[in-house]
């Protein structure tokens, strides 16, 4: 389906570019997608948590993507949001 802010034309061009793309090419994109969202998400905890050290920030993106019973479970009390 194509989205709103997407014209016919460029839609017709990105379907033509998955259709052409490989299987391993695909995932490789996910992959990539999926690392930029993660950056995104962590840059943005490092401006609401400045002095937060890595761990920190990786743990806070880990709880929000867990959610905070999971991440008790996995993460014990290594950290308390």
């Amino acid at each position: 389906m194509r989205p709103r802010d997407t014209s016919p034309e460029a839609w017709k061009i990105y379907l033509d570019i998955q259709r052409r793309m490989t299987p391993a090419e695909k995932i490789r994109r996910v992959f990539e997608r999926s690392q930029s969202a993660r950056k995104l998400k962590e840059a943005a905890l490092r401006q609401k948590h400045p002095t937060a050290s890595d761990r920190e920030i990786l743990l806070r993106r880990v709880r929000s993507e867990l959610g905070a019973d999971l991440f008790q479970r996995v993460y014990g009390h290594e950290f308390r949001a």
